[in-house]
């Protein structure tokens, strides 16, 4: 499932809707990797307050990744039938804010990428195994 619909110059890994979970991706070498630490979407007030409280660590292969704060980016939705993050179909802008890391493209092997964000009574957890193989 991590390989759905990846774009060629990054690689994305997905956050949660909350609570904790543990995941197994194989990565396609040479990208880096970019995923979110805790996010959220709305308006301007609303990405202000909840980056008042956000906090989060990375731990990549037992070494710490500092996230960068990413407040008040206007971006595009394209809701489907369904859509589990914002109930809305149809195209809409609003507001992205949060916590992300980007990782330099890793070496073949395994490795292991820890992730915990809280903002308020908010919290995500994912434990990565990543998988990337050689070239």
């Amino acid at each position: 499932m991590c390989g759905r619909h990846q774009p060629r110059d990054v690689w994305f890994l997905a956050g949660t809707f909350g609570g904790q979970v543990k995941r197994d991706c194989r990565v396609d070498p040479g990208r880096p990797i970019v995923v979110p630490v805790i996010n959220a979407h709305g308006d301007r007030q609303s990405c202000a307050d909840f980056m008042r409280d956000a906090q989060g660590t990375v731990v990549l292969d037992g070494e710490p990744v500092k996230p960068e704060a990413r407040e008040g980016v206007d971006i595009v939705v394209e809701g489907a039938p369904g859509n589990a993050v914002t109930g809305e179909e149809g195209v809409f802008i609003t507001t992205g804010c949060g916590l992300w890391v980007e990782v330099p493209p890793l070496d073949p092997g395994v490795h292991s990428l820890v992730i915990r964000g809280r903002s308020g009574d908010f919290s995500t957890g994912v434990d990565y195994a990543l998988t990337v193989a050689a070239s």
